[in-house]
C-alpha cells in the first residue's frame, strides 16, 4: 500500500494473534517482488486501537479466519472492509507448495491494493467509498 499508493496512503500491518516474528517465507516473497522489509515486525492490532495511535482512515482485515471476528474499536472510526485471503502460514505441503501459497496471498493483496489506490477517495462520499472498499474484498483477484 505504501509503495503502490505513492504517498497517498501510510499503511500499517498488524494481527489479532501475532506470532512474535515475521514469517521467513513472507520476507522471502517480499524480497522476490522487491518490496521493502525495513522495519517490519510482528505486532498486535491492539497497538493501533490506542488513543495515541496513528489515525486510521481505513482498516482492512485480510485473514480469512477474521471474517465476523470482533475487531478493536479503532479511534476515529475508520472505514472497514474484509479482504479475506487464505493464511499462507497455514499452508501445508512441500516447501515449493508453501512458497506458492505466500506468492498467491501477495498477488491477491497486491491486486486489491491496486483497485483501492485507483479509487478517487477524495471525490467519493462516505457511503459510496464504503461500498467500493467492500466490493474490492469480494472480488476474485486470485490471478491478479
Amino acid at each position: 500500500m505504501n509503495r503502490i499508493g505513492q504517498g497517498r496512503f501510510r499503511a500499517f500491518s498488524a494481527g489479532s494473534h501475532p506470532k512474535g516474528d515475521v514469517h521467513p517465507l513472507t520476507l522471502s516473497v517480499l524480497a522476490e517482488f522487491r518490496e521493502s522489509t525495513e522495519g517490519l515486525r510482528s505486532k498486535d492490532w491492539d497497538e493501533f486501537a490506542k488513543p495515541d495511535s496513528p489515525r486510521l482512515d481505513f482498516a482492512f482485515t485480510v485473514c480469512s479466519k477474521a471474517a465476523g471476528k470482533q475487531c478493536p474499536l479503532w479511534p476515529g472510526q475508520p472505514m472497514t472492509a474484509h479482504w479475506g485471503v487464505d493464511d499462507p502460514a497455514a499452508a501445508v505441503g512441500s516447501d515449493a507448495e508453501r512458497l506458492r501459497a505466500f506468492r498467491a496471498a501477495y498477488r491477491t493483496l497486491q491486486a486489491r491494493i491496486r483497485l483501492f489506490t485507483s479509487l478517487r477517495v477524495e471525490l467519493l462520499d462516505r457511503l459510496t467509498l464504503q461500498r467500493e472498499i467492500r466490493k474490492i474484498g469480494e472480488s476474485d483477484v486470485r490471478n491478479g
